[in-house]
Formats: structure tokens, C-alpha cells, sequence
């Protein structure tokens, strides 16, 4: 008896795009095996490296197609790369180092690791998160095994009392420097600086309005995650502000120093005189030909206009003379507050 083979379903060819295509963050996300929070992260660190989008697809970078054959080509891949952007909280990371989570929560508070990134639990705190392989690195070195092990030197125990807390600085200097990385244009890059200074203190720096509204359109967009004005809002704004002195010095420093570059490159905007009297005309001449504002028709058509309220007529009422009044009393001249029987003992 003759059985025929099953049918062999021949594999499709892995797709290569062109020399030069990009793609989309979602599509290089899906392609890399990530998540998306995975995927941002990766960006934000460095670990994929993005173009500009040159063709207005609404995003401000794109992933070239080379870059995510380079990725794939990695012998651990995709657990290699998921490894290097796994993110531990301080249950974890103190798991990680063999040490207790307030030994962890000093750690962190002096500057010894530093967090990548944070979120609001349902209490409205904030947790931040760390890299696993930095916390690993810093357990490894040999430099801080008196720390993991010994009683904490007695300088660092003062600045903890005195309640040093270097985890949003240090999240915000991380962040910048990301912010800072994935754009040349001096405009933006003072954007970025300006965005973690507060609007007054800008203000102050910035005291042209043509400049300081050019320099907020090149603000990084924030995450929509909360809505405005909420308390969650407010926290998260609070975070990504700087409020430590020294910060705020070197941060206008910095926004000093991109806004007199950005100036060489590229001054801001302004209107002009000349401008708005060459558009004038042309305005006119888009309304096309009609009748005047003093055209008497055209008046005479509006009146009526005067008498309509919410789109209906308004009927008219009569004013209320007392009781000595004599006819009828319609229910208009009734004045407010009284009742009808009221007004029909006026009646002669």
C-alpha cells in the first residue's frame, strides 16, 4: 500500500529590507522580541541606536533595518538583550548584592546605584527601578565589599541623617544626558536643559518671549500616563524638577551655554512688519468680492438679527402697573413671586 509523504512546508525567507529602510519603534520592538517598556529602555540607554526620521511619519526617530540585523545576530539573542535592559526594584536588587533592602535603600540614596527609571504604585509612591546589571557589577567589585559586608562609614551615615537623598538627581542627570544624546540641533538641546528647571527660573534666564516661546516648542514631549493636574501629575512633575542648588547651578549653566550656541546657529523667530503687510492683501483676497461693512443692504439685513436670542424671537412682555391697572392681566405682567391667584383678584 502506497502512503504519500505529508506535505513539506517550505520555510519563509527571513525578510531583508533594503540597505536604508527603517522602521518603526513598534515594528523593530516586535521584530527584537521586546516589550515595548523594554524596547524604550533600550533606546534610552543606548543599547539600540536610532536614525531621524527624515519622512514626517510622526515619529522623531526610527530604527534602521541594519541595526536590528546586528541585534539578531548576536549569538544569546533575544535572552542576551533582554538581559541587559531587566530592570530589579530593591526587594530584587538587594537580592542581587546579598544584602538587606535598607542596606539597599542606602545604597541607593547615597548615589551608589543609581535608578533608570520610576513609576507611581497605587499608594501614589514612587518606586524606582535599577538595572540588574549594574546592580550585579556593583556587588562584583571588589572596592565596595567593605560596604556590603562592614558598618557604613560614619561620613555617610551623617549624610543620611541628615536626609540625603541623591535618587532624583541622579535619575534626572541620567535622563538628560539621553535627552541630550538623541539630538544635535542647539535648540533642542536647550530644551532638554530647560525642561528640568523651573518655568520661572527660565523665564528669568529667557526674558525675550519670542526666544523663550521657541525654546518651549522644543521641549521633549512628556508621557501622557496621568491626567493634568492630577496628584499623580504633580508627583511625577516634582521628580522630573530640578530642586537640589548645586543642580539648578550647573543646569543653568548648561542652558546658558545651548542657548548662545543655539542663538549662533539658528536666532528664534520673530514677526515681522513687512510680513504682515504682504499677507494683508492676500487675505482680502481669499474673503473674494462682497458688500462692505457700510454697505446699507447689508446693514439692513442684519437688524433683525438684533431682536433673535439663542435663535428664536423673544416675545414681548408687558410692564406691570399695579393693581389699579385696568383690563385683562396676561400672565406676562404677572411679577415674579406671585401667584396666579393673586393676579386674577386685580382684575376689575
Amino acid at each position: 500500500m502506497h502512503t504519500s509523504a505529508p506535505p513539506q512546508h517550505s520555510q519563509r525567507a527571513p525578510y531583508s529590507a533594503p540597505s536604508g529602510a527603517t522602521v518603526t519603534f513598534a515594528r523593530a520592538a516586535r521584530e527584537l522580541q521586546l516589550r515595548r517598556a523594554e524596547f524604550d529602555l533600550a533606546v534610552h540607554l543606548g543599547r539600540i541606536r536610532t536614525v531621524p526620521d527624515e519622512g514626517g511619519g510622526g515619529e522623531s526617530h526610527r530604527v534602521a533595518q541594519e541595526e536590528i540585523e546586528r541585534l539578531r545576530d548576536d549569538p544569546g539573542f533575544p535572552e542576551s538583550l533582554r538581559e541587559r535592559v531587566r530592570t530589579v526594584g530593591t526587594q530584587e536588587g538587594a537580592e542581587l548584592m546579598g544584602v538587606t533592602t535598607a542596606r539597599f535603600t542606602r545604597f541607593a540614596r547615597l548615589g551608589l546605584v543609581v535608578p533608570v527609571t520610576f513609576y507611581l504604585n497605587r499608594y501614589r509612591a514612587v518606586v524606582w527601578l535599577y538595572l540588574a546589571e549594574e546592580t550585579q557589577r556593583f556587588a562584583a567589585d571588589r572596592n565596595n565589599a567593605p560596604l556590603l559586608t562592614g558598618r557604613t562609614p560614619q561620613g555617610l551615615r551623617d549624610q543620611l541623617e541628615a536626609g540625603l537623598d541623591l535618587r532624583p538627581r541622579n535619575w534626572r542627570g541620567r535622563h538628560l544626558r539621553f535627552l541630550l544624546r538623541r539630538t544635535e540641533d542647539p535648540w533642542a538641546r536647550a530644551g532638554a536643559t530647560a525642561s528640568l528647571l523651573d518655568p520661572l527660573l527660565v523665564a528669568e534666564l529667557v526674558p525675550d518671549p519670542y526666544e523663550r516661546a521657541h525654546l518651549n516648542r522644543h521641549r521633549p514631549d512628556r508621557p501622557a500616563l496621568f491626567v493634568a493636574e492630577s496628584p499623580a501629575a504633580r508627583i511625577t512633575a516634582h521628580v522630573m524638577k530640578a530642586d537640589d542648588p548645586d543642580e539648578i547651578d550647573w543646569l543653568q549653566a548648561g542652558l546658558e551655554q545651548e542657548l548662545a550656541a543655539a542663538r549662533r546657529h539658528r536666532p528664534a523667530p520673530r514677526p515681522t512688519r513687512s510680513l504682515s503687510l504682504v499677507q494683508q492683501p492676500e487675505a482680502a483676497q481669499v474673503t473674494g468680492p462682497g458688500p462692505s461693512p457700510a454697505d446699507p443692504e447689508r446693514v439692513r439685513r442684519r437688524q433683525p438679527l438684533r431682536w433673535l436670542g439663542r435663535g428664536r424671537l423673544r416675545p414681548h412682555r408687558r410692564a406691570y402697573r399695579g393693581p389699579e391697572s385696568r383690563g385683562p392681566v396676561s400672565r406676562e405682567s404677572v411679577p415674579r413671586g406671585r401667584h396666579r391667584s393673586d393676579a386674577s383678584a386685580t382684575t376689575p
